[in-house]
């Protein structure tokens, strides 16, 4: 898998092992529930979701999911990720405790309302 390029988010789980599958596909559900807008996309070989940019990613690693949610989208919730191992624009939860399914819906539905008013806000220069 280290140097395959999906071209689906189908593709890139059917090559996880069943256990990280599962956590992938309550990530992908809760993602797609949160921001019902966006388009399922491969991004730098990785699920993202997009509408007018990516708003956010994740990608399975050895021990932990990693959820990018841009520098703003972990930045905004700095209090809530304490308890997580985070970076500018990336978030660590661990393969072995539940996904916090509330704050990565949180944080996405977030990362799509910050896209919609840098929209708004162009259109209004361009007035």
């Amino acid at each position: 898998m280290m140097n395959a390029k999906p071209s689906s988010v189908e593709e890139y789980l059917s090559w996880c092992s069943p256990e990280v599958r599962e956590k992938l596909e309550q990530m992908r559900a809760t993602i797609l529930k949160a921001i019902p807008k966006a388009k399922e996309v491969v991004s730098y070989s990785m699920p993202a979701y997009k509408t007018t940019e990516v708003l956010v990613y994740f990608a399975a690693a050895k021990k932990h999911i990693g959820f990018y949610p841009t520098n703003s989208g972990v930045s905004q919730f700095k209090k809530e990720l304490k308890k997580y191992v985070t970076s500018t624009g990336a978030i660590q939860f661990p393969l072995d405790k539940p996904l916090p399914l509330k704050l990565i819906a949180d944080i996405s539905q977030f990362r799509a309302a910050e896209a919609e008013a840098k929209v708004e806000l162009k259109k209004k220069k361009n007035l």
